[in-house]
């Protein structure tokens, strides 16, 4: 039987850094500015981002608060650490929070492969000078075998890291996350120079309070605060094992999930800016939207097509595109090592040696994210699929915390005696009640309008890259895997 892991974080910073290394990367950079796009109103995407601050508080930062206790206490992977607190028969219900983590994994190598072949393509040629030479360079990747080769190459990258554990994990996010917090920094300056910028910033701000009708848009705003703060992913849970007992977890849990969202806003006033300061002279703001939605399948492209534009209209851009494309490598990089470290984690609480266990986690990422690699139709519904997975992951965490008592979990595993923050009963309030409530009214209400209204003839195919179908039988398909293979996950995690 595995026991408690002995390794911990030498410091509170290396701590922080190394779960900002989970939660700040391409979810934030990427991820959040092509979805704030993708769902802004004629107005602007102000209400958005009304809906993404409104989950911050009432499902981010308090998963994140269990993750933490949950970690630090079982001191084990997700499967263990589920195990220990709520017992060995329902220690399986980890394992699929665990699987959707893993399941992102598969395609978030694939962009970060796409981040190093824009770092290596900055380097080695010149700027493209305008939007038809910035799409021709993203679909000339897309349409060659790089994308393939490059997700081999950073999966393998990621898995040398975690074969090293979690000290070099902690030694390379010290180096990865300044780094790349200076260079958005030096980014956000430039694209607020832009002339006509500020009309970007005004639509990112504007709210169109109709838009929030959709309740399209409420599951995105939820499924992307997860993404941003990887609460619920299993992710921070994992590094919680690893955690010195001194740690506060409510003043870890609002660094996390507050720093990470800032990194988010920064993120898309550059992208908005840059794109509406480039193109405004020429385009009303309805045209300007129209292209940043159809910036590649669900805006995939966005950020690959318009940062190199930002950086050729400045002087010394090659290098600032140097540096911004190395800081996006960096930030993608550090998530997935810690998505692979989750997998990992798993196999080494059941016996497993860590070298053959992150050798054979990264074989079967590499195979099962080249579908993501080879087409970007299929990307886009794994990201759709787990991106609304993680609210299952969500409501397994929260059940988990319910059951073994909120109050006692509040009190033992939180409000410990080093804490020199106290966690309130408000927080009860939000697992018990507020969390359950969402999952089941935001899922419910976006199956039934999209068997009656938004997909009435395709809700049903599970071919069908957004469809009630192809998302449920995902999660079945999961769900029967972890639970058949349960006996096999649970017993050896348990001491």
């Amino acid at each position: 039987m595995a026991a408690k892991t002995n390794e911990r974080f030498s410091s509170k910073l290396g701590l922080i850094l190394s779960v900002l290394g989970i939660a700040i990367g391409t979810g934030n950079i990427w991820r959040f500015p092509r979805i704030a796009a993708q769902n802004g109103g004629q107005e602007g995407a102000g209400a958005f981002l009304f809906a993404w601050l409104c989950f911050l508080l009432l499902w981010s930062i308090p998963l994140i608060i269990a993750e933490y206790g949950m970690g630090r206490n079982g001191r084990k992977g997700i499967v263990g650490s589920f195990a220990e607190l709520i017992g060995e028969k329902k220690g399986w219900l980890g394992g699929f929070v665990g699987f959707v983590a893993t399941a992102i994994m598969f395609y978030y190598s694939v962009v970060a492969g796409w981040c190093l072949y824009y770092l290596i393509t900055t380097i080695t040629t010149s700027l493209p000078a305008d939007l038809q030479q910035a799409n021709a360079v993203w679909e000339g990747f897309q349409g060659s075998n790089w994308p393939s080769i490059a997700h081999g190459f950073i999966i393998v990258a990621g898995g040398f890291v975690v074969i090293k554990g979690i000290s070099a994990i902690e030694k390379v996010n010290k180096v990865l996350i300044p780094s790349l917090l200076l260079v958005l920094l030096v980014s956000l300056a430039k694209s607020l120079s832009l002339e006509g910028s500020g009309i970007g910033v005004e639509y990112l701000f504007t709210p169109d309070w109709s838009t929030l009708k959709n309740p399209e848009i409420w599951l995105e705003a939820l499924t992307q605060n997860a993404w941003d703060t990887g609460a619920a992913w299993g992710l921070i849970l994992t590094y919680a094992a690893y955690m010195r007992k001194s740690d506060d977890v409510t003043i870890s849990a609002f660094q996390t999930g507050i720093g990470n969202n800032m990194v988010s806003l920064v993120s898309a006033v550059i992208i908005f800016s840059t794109v509406f300061g480039t193109l405004s002279p020429a385009m009303s703001n309805p045209e300007i939207l129209d292209i940043m939605k159809t910036s590649g399948p669900a805006s995939t492209g966005l950020t690959f097509i318009w940062m190199p534009q930002l950086f050729a209209t400045m002087t010394g851009g090659g290098i600032f595109a140097i540096l911004f494309f190395l800081g996006l490598t960096f930030a993608a990089f550090s998530s997935l090592i810690s998505m692979i470290e989750l997998a990992v984690k798993v196999f080494v609480d059941m016996g497993a040696n860590r070298r053959r266990a992150t050798v054979s986690i990264c074989a079967a990422g590499f195979v099962f994210g080249l579908p993501s690699a080879l087409n970007l139709t299929f990307f886009a519904n794994q990201d759709f699929v787990w991106g609304v997975g993680l609210m299952v992951s969500g409501a397994m965490i929260s059940y988990a915390v319910i059951k073994y008592g909120t109050t006692k979990f509040r009190e033992e595993l939180v409000n410990t005696e080093e804490s020199k923050t106290k966690l309130g009963s408000w927080w009860e309030i939000i697992i018990k009640f507020i969390v359950p409530v969402e999952v089941v009214t935001l899922l419910g209400w976006w199956m039934y309008l999209s068997a009656t209204e938004y997909a009435p003839d395709t809700w049903f195919n599970p071919l069908s890259t957004y469809s009630v179908a192809t998302v449920v039988g995902q999660w079945l398909l999961a769900l029967g895997l972890v639970y058949f293979y349960r006996k096999k996950l649970t017993p050896k995690t348990v001491s």
